[in-house]
């Protein structure tokens, strides 16, 4: 099993996929964004991800994949507002999390 197969299987284990328009589950995927995890869920697999592989996600500027977590509760009512903080948002994959685990190190951002 190469690394990228064991970090896909690490965070399908703690990440439920999500469903379709028919409710059937999908499974995750290396291009499958992480955005909309539940928290808890998400939180719990970067900790094991961390733990399992040994990178130091400490430095990860978390702002560029979650930018509602620093916006201002007035811009998040305005929808242009939202609308501008979701362009500037960088997409977090499963895939990003690999190529990491296998250099060693967090080499996005």
């Amino acid at each position: 099993m190469t690394i990228q197969d064991e970090v896909l299987a690490m965070f399908r284990e703690e990440i439920p996929g999500y469903l379709d328009k028919h409710r059937k589950e999908i499974p995750l995927e290396f291009d499958s964004d992480l955005f909309d995890s539940p928290g808890d869920d998400f939180e719990d697999a970067i900790n094991k991800y961390q733990e399992i592989f040994k990178v130091d996600l400490s430095a990860v500027d978390w702002a560029c994949y979650f930018p509602w977590e620093n916006t201002p509760l007035f811009t998040r009512w305005f929808k242009a507002k939202r609308v501008e903080v979701e362009k500037t948002r960088k997409p977090l994959t499963v895939e990003m999390f690999a190529e990491s685990a296998a250099a060693g190190r967090w080499l996005h951002d």
